[in-house]
């Protein structure tokens, strides 16, 4: 019976709660590099996307007092950038004013939005870490 080591053979995860600021949201785009820097791989273009997904959880997706989440995940070929904030009621779209998603849709492979514990939404992104992706050398 295969396990789950067998199936993703490496996952690498990292996760910070930050506070629904500006500092906040530079704060975690810094961390959120180093990290990245930290396990060898290319961190522009996940910066670009990490600054606009925790840009938007502040600006749009914030209740005073409460914080946000960033979220990395790595599995082969693979990084998941993931933003949790507590506006559930408030989904983000492509044609809403700014032009933050539209930078977002253009950078990464994937990208959306779903349902976290109530009363909190996830918008995630997805970028290839393959060889022939965006970011060979």
């Amino acid at each position: 019976m295969a396990t789950l080591s067998d199936v993703i053979p490496q996952l690498v995860d990292f996760h910070v709660q930050l506070s629904a600021t500006p500092r906040g949201a530079r704060l975690g785009r810094m961390l959120a590099v180093e990290q990245l820097r930290s396990w060898g791989l290319p961190f522009e273009v996940p910066a670009l996307i990490i600054a606009e997904l925790s840009a938007n959880a502040v600006t749009h997706g914030k209740v005073p007092g409460r914080d946000f989440r960033l979220t990395l995940t790595v599995i082969p070929d693979t990084l998941c950038i993931e933003v949790m904030d507590t506006r559930g009621d408030r989904i983000p779209r492509i044609h809403d004013a700014g032009r933050g998603l539209v930078l977002v849709e253009a950078l990464a492979d994937r990208w959306g939005v779903r349902e976290g514990p109530a009363p909190c939404k996830v918008v995630w992104a997805e970028v290839s870490l393959a060889a022939t992706g965006p970011w060979s050398p």
